[in-house]
């Protein structure tokens, strides 16, 4: 089967992140695309069927990150993500397993992978670990409760110049959870006006970007192995 390979993005807009899907079955890959293609400010740039047509799609796709199945091809696959992390540096990995024994974890970490999901893992869970991953995070699936300390560094914790208010924590919480301002407004029983006026204050506190950018520093910094991340869909961006 021949690669699907989207057309040259030589004015792609501003801060989209770029996805290559490198998976064995063409449900699963089909599956990817949908959730990179449905999370806001990500796009699907390629699908290499067969490892050997990867480097190339790489090569010219000049994806951002790489979603990889670990699958039963599992060393063939480690080798092909460490070729590509020795040509391409920049290029984010995260993989897709179906084991939870940290030993697998930890070889898929020694072998270039920042990320490291479980297959059956959510759009919203995906789409933070590709951020946080391309912040330089280590990301594990909260799913795997034990990991090698060894093999995965140590995250820095966060804590704001300017502490959050009582509030503001409430608000974050709610971003966590992947909540609109009216949602949080209504769960709160506070104004969507005032939400805005918090959110941009935890911004400003955080030194974040936008919303999923607080959310990626908030969820990557609060265990050192793991970026534990709910199950609701991301909700689009706002003030």
């Amino acid at each position: 089967m021949e690669p699907i390979v989207s057309a040259p993005m030589a004015n792609a807009a501003r801060g989209v992140t770029r996805v290559l899907i490198l998976a064995d079955a063409p449900v699963l890959r089909r599956g990817l695309v949908s959730m990179v293609n449905e999370t806001a400010g990500m796009q699907s740039v390629g699908t290499p069927g067969e490892l050997r047509r990867a480097l190339t799609l790489v090569e010219t796709a000049r994806p951002d990150a790489v979603v990889v199945e670990l699958g039963s091809g599992r060393a063939a696959t480690l080798n092909a993500c460490r070729d590509l992390r020795r040509r391409y540096p920049r290029v984010t990995i995260v993989a897709l397993g179906t084991s939870e024994d940290p030993a697998v974890v930890n070889e898929a970490l020694a072998a270039g992978v920042r990320g490291y999901l479980m297959i059956s893992t959510s759009p919203t869970l995906l789409g933070w670990a590709i951020l946080a991953a391309r912040a330089g995070r280590t990301v594990v699936d909260p799913q795997i409760r034990r990991v090698e300390p060894s093999a995965v560094p140590a995250a820095k914790p966060l804590t704001p110049e300017v502490p959050l208010t009582r509030r503001e924590s409430d608000v974050l919480d709610e971003l966590l959870q992947g909540q609109s301002n009216r949602q949080i407004g209504r769960n709160l029983f506070i104004s969507e006006d005032t939400v805005k006026s918090h959110v941009k204050a935890i911004l400003r506190k955080l030194g974040a970007r936008d919303r999923a950018h607080a959310v990626s520093l908030v969820l990557s910094s609060r265990t050192p192995a793991a970026c534990t991340c709910g199950t609701h869909a991301l909700a689009p961006a706002e003030a």
